[in-house]
């Protein structure tokens, strides 16, 4: 199969600036957020989110790890930070692709469990094609693609981008 880039480092640098700015006027009136990210490319996108919102902001941006097991999301969900640091805040669920949706909505589903002031998910790449009734409301670029073609994005330091196989 070929690689087809479909964001260069640029392009993704332009999307997380542009993305920080809406989720910063979505949470205008907050004081604090969590952003939290899926472990793996999630977490490495939320913590460049992270790093922007503070720097255009005036937001205290607590970063979150999410580790579900992406084979097996019914299997238990646990987060780098305790559940009382998140409790009445605004936060945001990080995903790098949002393919068929299992991997988010298992992660909302977590965090349904405390009371939250305001809940958004973020990816970089949306596919379109989900199995589950969830969105993303901050991203970078719908892809309608075929079920058999692969997104992947791949963070390394000044050389990010995004290819479909």
């Amino acid at each position: 199969m070929t690689q087809n880039i479909i964001l260069n480092h640029q392009e993704i640098e332009f999307k997380i600036k542009r993305i920080a700015y809406q989720i910063y006027e979505t949470f205008i009136n907050d004081e604090e957020i969590i952003i939290a990210g899926i472990h793996g490319n999630g977490s490495v996108f939320a913590q460049k989110l992270s790093n922007v919102l503070k720097s255009i902001s005036p937001l205290k941006v607590t970063l979150c790890e999410v580790m579900i097991d992406k084979k097996n999301p019914n299997s238990t969900i646990t987060t780098s930070i305790d559940k009382s640091l998140y409790e009445n805040k605004g936060l945001v669920l990080v995903d790098d692709v949002l393919n068929s949706g299992t991997t988010l909505i298992y992660g909302v589903k977590h965090f349904l469990d405390v009371p939250l002031n305001k809940f958004k998910t973020a990816v970089l790449v949306d596919r379109n094609h989900k199995k589950y009734p969830v969105k993303a409301d901050f991203k970078g670029i719908s892809l309608s693609t075929s079920i058999l073609e692969h997104v992947q994005v791949v963070f390394e330091e000044n050389n990010d981008y995004a290819y479909l196989e």
